[in-house]
């Protein structure tokens, strides 16, 4: 069986549609066709999570790996050497009761006897019932330890074994590249070189490059060239998943061949931007208030992909930022950006924050945070979040990336209101 064949029969086993498992692994009803049509292959910690899912290891779902056999439950009798245990307690016992004792009591004696012997059955049972748990507690920590060095082997692997799949599956092309050539931020479109030579090529034969970029698809038909090689470069939007593949035609018999995925293009255009603040402790120390910023209250942006140059010091075109509270990612209040004097081992250093102009009364049950809005010199825009909370009122507050929509979304600022 193929890695999508695996996938569908266990999904079928647990009565899941593609639509429910795409919910638990948090993808699409069309990526989890993609996969059981062998279309794509999942990421690494899409296969890990769905051997969780199915029960099974990574291996078998590449079709290394033999599933592994349910170990045979323990039996709970008593060993020959805690039978013979058992006798001697029970002869220790007759021998020491008295030997003329009345009859009553040599009925009791026996009856005490019998009792301590059923006793000692038991503890021993006992015994042995908590010395198995005691053993499969350590064979589970020993499995749980074999996990871990598995699934660690399995991703330093994982990359070559699902290269041969692929090569094993490519049957539609004797070898193929792709190439992300340039991105237009003033167009927001991304350019692709890619060449394919077919395993069979058959005369009269052409192909279509399709390039799926978010809800769009992009075709570009092109004719073989020299050794029946077909070459193009493709332009689509930049959005963070463009899939690549090619179609293969002739003439009413068109087949597809899925070549490259490309993840995180649109999320890599932007800044490595961090928000720094301390929103958390400065509603603790206000009870709930929080006041006029001080140093202690201000925020700070750091770009990251220059250390040196962080994006707070010159806010300017061609790119600008601004930085707010915002409570259940609606706009309170943007902060005021100024310079301030910052004194390190007896040395003045001037750092660019940003500050609150005036108090804000949290209220109980909703989430804060303070996040940069970016604008880049075409007119793109990317939130950046920091510290986030969800003020209880009298208690301590929580943590508020539980309850914030995901990463993705988080980041688009069509799902804030300014």
């Amino acid at each position: 069986m193929t890695l999508g064949q695996r996938i569908a029969q266990k999904r079928k086993e647990l009565g899941l549609s593609q639509e429910g498992l795409g919910e638990r692994l948090g993808v699409s009803r069309q990526a989890i066709y993609k996969w059981e049509s062998d279309a794509t292959l999942p990421e690494i910690d899409k296969l890990i999570t769905l051997s969780r899912i199915f029960s099974v290891s990574v291996g078998w779902l590449l079709g290394v790996e033999e599933e592994p056999r349910q170990r045979e439950e323990a039996s709970g009798e008593l060993s020959e050497t805690q039978l013979t245990m058992v006798r001697e307690i029970v002869d220790r016992y007759l021998a020491a009761r008295p030997k003329t004792a009345p009859p009553r009591r040599k009925r009791l004696g026996v009856c005490a006897g019998l009792a301590a012997a059923g006793l000692v059955v038991c503890l021993l049972s006992l015994f042995t019932k908590l010395n198995q748990v005691t053993r499969d507690y350590d064979n589970l920590r020993y499995a749980v330890s074999n996990v871990s060095n598995d699934v660690n082997r399995q991703i330093n692997s994982i990359g070559r074994r699902v290269e041969d799949i692929l090569k094993s599956q490519n049957s539609l092309t004797a070898e193929y590249s792709t190439e992300l050539v340039s991105t237009d931020l003033g167009a927001d479109t991304a350019s692709f070189y890619l060449r394919v030579v077919p395993r069979t090529y058959v005369e009269g034969m052409t192909a279509l490059f399709v390039a799926r970029s978010g809800e769009e698809t992009v075709e570009l038909p092109v004719e073989p060239g020299e050794d029946h090689t077909f070459t193009g470069q493709i332009v689509c939007p930049l959005d963070d998943q463009i899939d690549l593949s090619v179609v293969l035609i002739t003439g009413e018999k068109r087949e597809t061949q899925w070549l490259e995925d490309y993840y995180d293009l649109y999320q890599q255009s932007f800044p490595e931007l961090s928000v720094e603040g301390s929103l958390w402790r400065t509603a603790v120390r206000g009870k709930g208030t929080l006041g006029v910023s001080d140093s202690f209250g201000a925020v700070e942006v750091h770009n990251h992909s220059d250390e040196r140059v962080g994006l707070g010091w010159n806010p300017a075109p061609p790119a600008s930022l601004q930085v707010g509270l915002f409570q259940d990612q609606k706009l309170v209040m943007w902060y005021e950006g100024r310079t301030q004097t910052i004194n390190y081992s007896g040395e003045n250093t001037e750092e660019f924050s940003w500050f609150r102009t005036r108090e804000v009364t949290l209220e109980p049950g909703h989430a804060y945070c303070e996040a940069a809005l970016y604008t880049d010199e075409y007119g793109r825009q990317r939130v950046y979040v920091g510290d986030e909370l969800i003020w209880n009122g009298d208690g301590p507050p929580e943590d508020g990336p539980s309850v914030l929509v995901d990463y993705e979304s988080r980041s688009d600022p069509a799902n804030w209101e300014f």
